[in-house]
């Protein structure tokens, strides 16, 4: 039962919320949901860039885990990018993880988002999971992915006793789905898991490059500099950012170059 206070807003995994009634959990006893508490964080996407409805799939999670497959499937970028704009805009640090790690080397998307700064770890099915587990102790991430990369044999490692369903690729490379909802799981050495179901495209129709840049603390200052309406894009005249990355070293230009991808997975690629 929804109570009055509720209005139109449902709850999502991750939810704080308050309840009334018998909150025992036995067996036919009845407690009630009658306020959801504010969200910290939010992950929310849109069925495609043309939806006007924007979802929030999960809430208050403070880590994103997009898992993509090295290969079997092939990587989607495009998907990769926009996932990391969910995880700015929402207020989550995102952290790639890549499977399938001893069908092919990880060097080539390791060095596409080297100029974002954000960690990366690679893992396959013969290896611990040594290196992702810290970064899992204590937090709440969500783990997000296409169907078929693995990410609920991922989640079944780090929870024995969670019994995600698992499945393979097709003859067309393409993941089938086998999760159907959202589920929020204990971690064995603390923390918690939300697996979410097998996604193949990830709309964005509510964000735009302005929420883009608000996660990027060094580049915001900078385009403070920028002509009205200037969309930080390489084809903008004038923009505050080219001469930033002109005038510092290297790397400068990589992270520039890096936000611009992401600006474009916004405002100029396809939806995926």
């Amino acid at each position: 039962m929804r109570a009055r206070e509720l209005g139109k807003h449902g709850v999502v995994t991750g939810d704080r919320v308050r309840l009334v009634g018998d909150t025992s959990g036995r067996t036919d006893t009845l407690a009630r949901i009658v306020v959801i508490e504010p969200r910290a964080t939010t992950l929310r996407r849109t069925a495609d860039d043309t939806d006007p409805t924007e979802r929030v799939v999960v809430a208050n999670a403070e880590q994103l885990v997009v898992v993509t497959a090295i290969t079997d499937p092939e990587p989607h970028v495009g998907f990769l990018d926009r996932c990391l704009v969910a995880a700015f805009s929402g207020g989550l640090t995102p952290l790639l993880c890549l499977t399938k790690a001893d069908l092919g080397s990880p060097d080539e998307l390791l060095a596409r988002y080297a100029g974002l700064e954000v960690e990366a770890i690679a893992v396959s099915r013969d290896t611990d999971l040594d290196e992702l587990q810290p970064r899992l102790d204590g937090r709440i991430s969500v783990f997000v992915g296409q169907s078929g990369v693995g990410k609920s044999t991922l989640v079944n490692r780090l929870v024995p006793d969670a019994y995600r369903a698992t499945g393979g690729v097709s003859k067309v490379g393409k993941g089938r789905h086998t999760s159907s909802s959202a589920v929020l799981l204990d971690l064995p050495g603390g923390g918690m898991v939300i697996d979410t179901p097998g996604i193949r495209s990830f709309g964005l129709a509510d964000t735009d490059p302005a929420d883009v840049l608000a996660a990027f603390d060094d580049l915001a200052a900078v385009a403070r500099d920028c002509p009205p309406l200037c969309a930080h894009t390489a084809e903008d005249p004038d923009c505050a950012l080219d001469d930033w990355a002109a005038e510092g070293p290297p790397a400068r230009g990589e992270r520039l170059a890096s936000f611009r991808r992401l600006v474009a997975a916004v405002t100029q690629t396809p939806n995926w």
